[in-house]
């Protein structure tokens, strides 16, 4: 399908699976949008969750300016850090884990998704992947729809979560330190929040199971067996294959998505290849989540993730 934009030649906008993720073209990054073309590919994101672009050679200094169309850069990473003279944008690279993990991973079936930076009570809004260095096969990424995962729920077990909240945590390694002074405001840690079990898209009004496996350890007022059920139960209705998508990354390929109605697995085969991989990724400052009840998130430690200020980095 194609979505006019004005004097702007149209984007093509092709789904790749049922509820999540569309191929978009007809749109050179490189170059200054439209403002009709900017809004027809946030319509594009808000409906299909992910969007993915292909032959786009951004320098580092186009990705940012193409993330600044859509909202305020944060630091690449509140721990982890950011690439020399670009603080806005981080390094994903094959290999960045190893120092992070010793010994080994229990794995379950839900084990890696994650939504990005849930600890803190305001988690990025977007998040935008550019693919530099691909190997030849492996390293594919996978999205799954949270607001479908909870469409897919009862709706008797949708009316219990509902009314629930869950506390996500992160602590950074033993020994990791914030990496610069740009990340001085992130640097209280761990980073620790309550969010609702169920936000509401503030965009799009949809009701979105704000299950981040990664981050969100336990149910707020339930007892640990019946937290750790619940959580369990919810895990692995996230992961089903009707709710995801998967991209085979190229050269110049980039991921646009929705982070507050979207987990993500990053890919476990690609330690195992003997394949260079280098990506580059800029997270979009994002709101408090709200539940249903309207009730905001509550930061318990930590501060929250604060934007970028290019004009006042320290």
């Amino acid at each position: 399908m194609s979505i006019p934009t004005d004097n702007a030649a149209p984007i093509t906008v092709e789904p790749l699976a049922a509820t999540i993720g569309a191929e978009i073209g007809g749109v050179d990054l490189r170059a200054p949008l439209a403002p009709a073309t900017v809004a027809a590919i946030r319509q594009a994101l808000l409906r299909w969750k992910v969007i993915f672009f292909r032959d786009q050679p951004l320098s580092h200094e186009q990705h940012i300016a193409f993330a600044r169309l859509f909202g305020r850069p944060t630091v690449g990473h509140p721990v982890f850090g950011h690439v020399e003279g670009h603080p806005e944008v981080y390094s994903v690279a094959r290999g960045r884990f190893k120092a992070r993990h010793t010994g080994e991973v229990l794995v379950r079936p839900w084990t890696g998704w994650h939504t990005d930076v849930t600890a803190a009570v305001n988690p990025p809004a977007a998040s935008i992947l550019r693919g530099v260095v691909i190997p030849p096969y492996g390293g594919d990424t996978q999205w799954t729809d949270l607001a479908a995962a909870y469409q897919g729920l009862s709706p008797t077990l949708r009316g219990f979560v509902d009314t629930l909240r869950g506390v996500h945590r992160f602590s950074p390694p033993e020994g990791q330190a914030a990496t610069s002074d740009f990340v001085a405001k992130n640097r209280a840690r761990p980073l620790v929040s309550e969010h609702p079990l169920v936000r509401v898209h503030p965009e799009t009004g949809e009701r979105v199971l704000f299950a981040s496996p990664s981050f969100l350890k336990n149910i707020a007022g339930l007892h640990p067996r019946e937290s750790e059920q619940l959580l369990a139960l919810l895990f692995e209705h996230i992961v089903r294959p009707e709710y995801t998508v998967r991209f085979r990354w190229r050269t110049g390929s980039i991921a646009f998505w929705d982070n507050r109605s979207t987990a993500h697995l990053a890919p476990r085969d690609i330690e195992a290849l003997d394949f260079d991989r280098q990506l580059y990724r800029i997270t979009l400052h994002g709101d408090v989540p709200r539940g249903v009840d309207g009730r905001p998130s509550d930061a318990i430690e930590g501060e929250p993730f604060e934007a970028y200020d290019a004009s006042h980095p320290g």
